[in-house]
């Protein structure tokens, strides 16, 4: 049974959309259509910007006033339905939305259908994503209205990680905290480490009950997980995405007594020190120049020395933290880079994967540098760990959750 199913992210000024068409059968053979996909930007402002693109047909951007989220997606829905250049007739040919929701809490293990009851504990645990989760809940409102035939399904981020056992998800902190505040790891970007695991096993024509992998999502926001024969047992990210890896402009792992002492010597508030830590560290704090790894990697080569020492920070992080998923795990069959970096930086890949060779970890020069935004076995010929390129496609895992979830069929 095919269904047409809108694919919904939505942040503080913008939403990100894709229409997959998908079916139970299409899923087994990796066969799901991508019918359209687009962005509307700076929403809010007189000049919001919106692309729309049809694969291989048409592409087209305009700016227009978009005030608030139910004009864009209104405006996406006109786009989809535009007699020259949409792709369904009209509205009601949608048959599900997904929305991806970041923090499930302790609440959602599972991606489930937005019922009232559903929708009320999502608003109960906006204080642990702030950032996110009301605008997430936004594209809900919206879509509510403008499919009221449709089934709404919330896709978290959180949701895949809750696998992992206490040891790997609680705090060394006064356990009443973790009673009183549920303050305890949560992990983020499951629907990526979850789409490339299954897709691994998928091109090796199995399940992932049959590995052992740790995945590497490594973005402008960057996390890995260790996944144990089919389920998450430990990843970088924690309570906020701020924890672990370093990112583009996040910090990852540090001193929390560093914190404080900035913000002594400083005199900053908690308010400055979350922008602090957020938006003006990692690869951007670090390199003084960008936060894009493409233009450090260039400047680098420019003989640029913040610039190098940035990647090499950064290389070196991912690097640990790949060892200690490793011992975590007792061994992997499979390294799995994806992410905007992790997909199309051979040059960062080559630096995490060096010296990893008491893992039995070695790539292959030459299938390392053809590997840009491709599916491709990086690994050396022998090597005992297998190294992979899987690009990412979130919004493809939360079209198939969606159906499932409609269907009522167990998630893959």
């Amino acid at each position: 049974m095919e269904m047409k199913i809108l694919v919904l992210n939505c942040g503080s000024s913008s939403v990100k959309f894709q229409l997959i068409e998908t079916s139970p059968e299409q899923i087994a053979s990796n066969q799901d259509r991508l019918l359209a996909r687009g962005t509307v930007d700076k929403i809010g402002t007189g000049e919001a910007i919106v692309a729309y693109e049809v694969p291989g047909k048409t592409k087209t951007k305009f700016s227009r006033e978009i005030l608030e989220h139910k004009a864009a997606i209104k405006t996406v829905v006109s786009a989809l339905t535009d007699p020259l250049a949409g792709v369904i007739a009209k509205p009601e040919e949608i048959e599900g939305v997904g929305h991806r929701i970041v923090h499930g809490g302790e609440y959602f293990t599972g991606s489930v259908e937005m019922e009232e009851a559903v929708v009320k504990q999502i608003e109960d645990i906006i204080d642990l994503a702030p950032l996110h989760n009301p605008h997430n809940l936004k594209g809900y409102y919206a879509s509510r209205a403008l499919f009221p035939g449709a089934a709404q399904v919330a896709v978290f981020d959180t949701a895949f990680h809750h696998t992992m056992p206490p040891e790997a998800h609680l705090y060394g902190l006064p356990y009443v905290l973790y009673t009183r505040y549920k303050i305890r790891r949560y992990g983020f970007h499951g629907t990526s480490h979850r789409y490339v695991s299954y897709r691994f096993a998928q091109i090796h024509s199995t399940t992932r009950a049959e590995y052992k992998l740790i995945t590497c999502h490594l973005g402008n926001g960057c996390s890995m997980c260790a996944i144990d024969h089919g389920k998450s047992v430990d990843t970088t990210m924690g309570f906020t995405p701020l924890e672990g890896l370093m990112m583009g402009t996040r910090s990852g792992d540090l001193d929390p007594a560093a914190v404080l002492y900035v913000m002594a010597n400083e005199d900053l508030s908690a308010a400055e020190v979350s922008s602090l830590l957020n938006k003006h560290s990692g690869l951007y704090g670090v390199s003084g120049i960008s936060n894009d790894m493409r233009t450090l990697l260039e400047e680098s080569r420019k003989g640029q020395a913040r610039a190098r020492l940035a990647v090499d920070l950064f290389c070196y992080r991912a690097k640990k933290h790949l060892g200690a998923l490793y011992a975590a795990l007792n061994g992997a069959d499979a390294v799995i880079f994806t992410g905007g970096i992790g997909e199309n930086a051979p040059a960062v890949r080559a630096q995490i994967c060096d010296r990893l060779d008491a893992l039995g970890i070695q790539i292959d020069t030459e299938k390392n540098e053809a590997a840009t935004g491709v599916e491709s076995n990086i690994s050396d010929a022998g090597a005992a760990t297998q190294v992979w390129v899987i690009p990412t496609n979130e919004e493809l895992l939360i079209a198939r959750d969606t159906l499932r979830t409609i269907l009522k069929i167990p998630h893959g």
